[in-house]
């Protein structure tokens, strides 16, 4: 939905609830028209039910408002003396238009001074459990998210699995798209297959204003662009399309931001014409062939755990064995590998060979040899052919909404002939640390704008299911961020020293209360 059809949807609201709430508003001593102004109805409606004016903030934000109608129809009931289950349950049951019955064919007595306390232990869980969902709601969707890393696209970097937080603030809270949706879940209820959300009503993308700009070399948390989700919830293998905000989630390093030039290069990133520097505690990895004597016995499950290789490895030719193919090595490692006994010659593996996979599927490049391509920059202009409609399809169609058609070499856009396109929105090239073993942006391009998520900044807990007994959490890995410059820092031990610092506090300050008393 645009903006100007949700400013109607708005209107329409609005119009419902003065027809349906008018003379509740006049049995409470206000002015039935008070019930037909935008926003302040709802101020005013928050003074006759008597709960906080700040409540009026909860019902225009997106998910949050789905937590506050229902609170509202059920207080808004109560003040008018239908305090009863079967009030309650029509309430709900009917979203809110039992009020319409109330409000036409009951006697209204409004009850000013109404005891607002929970009536009972049930009632009283009730209302805690659901303030608690709204302030973790909040948090949740607004302020910082938990997120697993599930893969092992940036390994050495981030690894599977490390519990991350990752802040919404950083970039700019993002304004869910999908209005209905239950809080605190992704795309489909826990422990089902169902979707957690309606696709209908959308709501255009806007994000609030951010501390920061995505820089090259970030990692960022970003919904998948090209996911269509065909396994979750249809399982006869048709497509399903998602929304945007509900579309998987994934983490890469971002190596190229709007206006750059990229390209790869024998497996070098090169940005505008310069080689990427990436910070110290990143640490790329790379496929490496390790060349053997044949003669010499290797213990290769030692070498793994010493070196923590988590990919593994595998013979180039099962008949001659005398090749291991490394997936994933740092250069590091391969350093090291050099000089253990029996292997006598460790070289990087670059691919030569074109890959249709590789964007823009045309055929001529490979994930380590690759461009140069342009990033898309909000408001910049390019040259529209045959040529480079390829890299900038899935931009006019997909992303900007636009109908393209093709016709030999005249392109039209939204039926107009086009040689050249403007872009609405900045694009994003986002790849994985451990380069071999990474589906990116080299597999499907662009990350838009409005599919940013957020920016990891803390670890919480990493979690080693090859580790066993207490080993299975990695320590040194506990409370240390994501970002930052030299290599990564735990700040586990100060967190264990505030805890008992508070507890040791709050022991003492009891003491002293009691003895007060």
């Amino acid at each position: 939905m645009t903006f100007y059809l949700w400013f109607v949807f708005f209107l329409i609201v609005q119009l419902v609830h003065f027809i349906g709430t008018w003379k509740l508003y006049k049995a409470a001593g206000r002015k039935s028209w008070e019930a037909a102004i935008p926003i302040y109805n709802a101020i005013v409606l928050m003074k006759i039910i008597g709960r906080p004016t700040w409540w009026t903030i909860l019902l225009f934000i997106p998910i949050i408002n789905l937590i506050m109608f229902p609170i509202i129809w059920i207080e808004t009931l109560r003040t008018f003396g239908k305090k009863s289950t079967l009030d309650t349950v029509l309430g709900l049951l009917t979203f809110g238009f039992y009020i319409y019955y109330v409000n036409y064919t009951q006697k209204l007595v409004y009850n000013a001074n109404r005891d607002l306390k929970p009536e009972g232990k049930a009632a009283d869980t009730v209302s805690s459990l659901l303030f608690a969902i709204i302030v973790a709601t909040l948090v949740h969707t607004y302020i910082i998210q938990p997120f697993t890393i599930p893969t092992a696209s940036l390994e050495k970097s981030l690894l599977i699995g490390d519990f991350l937080f990752v802040s919404k603030l950083n970039y700019g809270p993002r304004i869910p798209m999908t209005t209905v949706a239950l809080p605190m879940v992704h795309d489909s209820i826990p422990m089902t297959k169902q979707k957690s959300y309606l696709k209908w009503p959308q709501l255009p993308y806007l994000r609030l204003p951010a501390f920061e700009q995505i820089k090259r070399n970030d990692i960022v948390v970003f919904n998948w662009p090209m996911d269509t989700v065909y396994k979750f919830f249809d399982t006869s293998g048709r497509r399903v399309d998602k929304p945007i905000d509900k579309k998987s989630n994934y983490v890469k390093r971002c190596v190229g931001i709007p206006g750059d030039s990229l390209a790869i290069k024998d497996g070098v990133i090169y940005v505008n014409g310069k080689v990427l520097v990436l910070p110290e505690r990143a640490r790329p990895q790379h496929a490496y062939a390790v060349a053997l004597d044949g003669k010499t016995p290797i213990d290769f499950e030692s070498i793994l755990r010493e070196y923590d290789i988590t990919d593994g490895a595998y013979f180039k030719d099962n008949v001659k064995k005398d090749t291991l193919i490394f997936s994933a090595l740092t250069d590091a490692t391969a350093a090291s590998l050099r000089n253990i006994p029996g292997i006598t010659d460790v070289k990087i593996v670059i691919e030569k060979s074109p890959d249709p996979h590789i964007f823009p599927q045309n055929n001529k490049w490979n994930d380590d040899n690759f461009g140069p391509i342009y990033i898309p920059q909000k408001g910049k202009t390019v040259a529209l052919t045959i040529e480079s409609l390829p890299y900038y399809k899935a931009i006019i169609t997909d992303y900007e909404g636009n109908t393209l058609q093709v016709n030999g070499s005249e392109i039209r856009i939204n039926g107009k002939i086009a040689t050249t396109y403007t872009f609405k929105q900045d694009y994003y090239w986002m790849m994985g640390d451990n380069r071999h073993n990474s589906e990116d942006s080299r597999y499907w391009g662009y990350v838009p704008e409005n599919h940013i998520v957020g920016k990891p900044v803390f670890i919480w807990m990493s979690w080693d299911t090859n580790g066993k007994g207490i080993n299975k959490v990695r320590w040194d890995r506990v409370f240390t961020t994501v970002n930052g410059e030299g290599q990564p820092q735990s700040y586990f031990r100060y967190f264990l020293f505030a805890l008992a610092a508070f507890f040791i506090g709050e022991y003492f300050w009891k003491k002293r209360k009691e003895k007060k008393a």
